[in-house]
């Protein structure tokens, strides 16, 4: 099995933390984001690990494989997912947003799962989002399962009683899940591929009724999608294993 960390953009919401290192480069608690991701991933004993990079490439000096978006900055997250195909078509892949934080166990538990294409979630999701901000409703999206399958993710919550959790932004894929992932984005034009996030291609999918499988993970976790979410996280205890 092999392990994709998806590091193309900028991280804009971050400011001025990264006019000069990419999103995945800044540090939590003495480690680079993208550091605490590989010490995950090797912790559950994948070693084969690609980044695909884009914004301020050359700043990855990592002795690891790389893929490049070289149009990171006029595409969304679908398209560096795009740019490592040839690992994607012949392995098993974990693909990790590089923004998160996550333990190995989380790794190993989604690594274990059946299904050609499988997500990780958080079921206890409010007490983080309740950390970093005044209401969790503010940025919560929707995440509705049944029998294991996901059949609504990523849209503006209204209520509380539509979501059962928060995807992690960790996700496995068989070649054979890749391959219906490959060839339902085939028949999107080049414009809507550009555009298009994780959730709502996951979401697509399930409309399209293709299986979304969904595993809950309830060890320590962080997204951070700001600086407020660093100062956040800086005052809590680290508790990944």
């Amino acid at each position: 099995m092999k392990a994709i960390i998806l590091a193309a953009g900028r991280g804009s919401r971050m400011g001025d933390l990264t006019s000069e290192l990419p999103k995945c480069r800044t540090e939590l608690h003495g480690k680079e984001l993208i550091q605490w991701q590989i010490e995950g991933l090797c912790g559950a004993g994948i070693t084969d690990i690609a980044i695909v990079r884009g914004y301020l490439a050359q700043t990855f000096t990592f002795d690891l494989h790389y893929f490049e978006n070289q149009r990171w900055s006029e595409t969304n997250m679908v398209m560096s997912l795009l740019a490592a195909d040839d690992w994607l078509r012949s392995d098993t892949c974990i693909v990790s947003y590089s923004d998160i934080v996550y333990s190995s166990d989380a790794v190993s538990r989604l690594r274990r799962a059946h299904g050609d294409i499988v997500i990780s979630y958080d079921p206890n999701w409010r007490d983080l989002w309740s950390a970093r901000f005044s209401n969790p409703l503010s940025d919560a999206e929707t995440f509705r399962l049944r029998n294991g399958l996901v059949t609504e993710i990523g849209n503006r919550a209204g209520t509380l009683d539509e979501i059962e959790g928060q995807f992690m932004g960790l996700i496995r894929y068989t070649p054979s899940g890749w391959c219906q992932i490959r060839e339902f984005l085939n028949r999107m034009k080049a414009e809507q591929r550009d555009k298009l996030d994780m959730t709502s291609l996951l979401q697509q999918l399930i409309a399209a009724g293709i299986s979304v499988h969904a595993i809950p993970i309830v060890d320590q976790w962080f997204e951070v999608d700001s600086a407020e979410d660093l100062a956040v996280y800086s005052e809590m205890e680290m508790k990944l294993h």
